[in-house]
């Protein structure tokens, strides 16, 4: 039903294509941005073009970028024969943010999910095997999340890996009781974990 005429129809559809947005959000962001001054509606507009315009994958790392080789890439003060296996530029990120991490990543852009159509083909897999070919790389750390497509990911990763005879460790992150948290409400399946990867104290 067209109740505001074209142009804001327009809008609210095109907001309405975002993940996690649905049609009463999309009316609130559409009228969000007709009510700023005009200098903050072409603001968003440029950043918005300019992000899609400028933004690349590393050629490294297949990180977002907008510089070739990603910042992280291109750290002198990296451990570079270090590398985290992430499944999103927000995983990577989420990981900068500890500080605790100083090597470099690979970023797979997705996990394996056969339901959802995904297969390995569709993955960064192929860049991550000429780094290990190509690079020195001491260590490699599965660090996909911990859900069924998670771990398929990193179990066909150390299948696919480990018979090539690279000289290479290969590590899981661990899983376990979050910090803060209440032994009573912790589900089952993560105390099973805890347990399995429990270290000497």
């Amino acid at each position: 039903m067209n109740y505001y005429g074209g142009y804001v129809n327009r809008l609210i559809d095109e907001f309405a294509k975002l993940p996690g947005i649905g049609a009463k959000s999309a009316a609130r962001l559409a009228f969000y941005v007709i009510h700023q001054p005009p200098e903050r509606a072409n603001a968003l507009a440029a950043a918005i073009s300019e992000a899609k315009n400028n933004i690349r994958f590393c050629s490294v790392c297949c990180n977002l970028t907008d510089s070739d080789p990603c910042f992280v890439c291109a750290g002198a003060k990296r451990d570079h024969g270090t590398i985290l296996v992430v499944e999103t530029p927000q995983d990577m990120a989420a990981y900068e943010k500890t500080g605790e991490y100083h090597g470099a990543y690979h970023v797979l852009h997705g996990a394996i999910s056969p339901m959802n159509g995904v297969s390995p083909k569709d993955l960064r897999i192929k860049e991550l095997l000429a780094r290990l070919n190509e690079e020195n790389i001491n260590e490699l750390i599965f660090a996909t999340n911990p859900t069924a497509e998670g771990e398929a990911t990193a179990m066909y990763l150390g299948r696919l890996i480990k018979p090539l005879g690279i000289p290479v460790k290969i590590t899981r992150i661990a899983h376990g009781v979050p910090v803060g948290a209440d032994i009573e409400y912790v589900d089952s399946v993560t105390l099973g974990k805890a347990l399995f990867f429990r270290r000497e104290f």
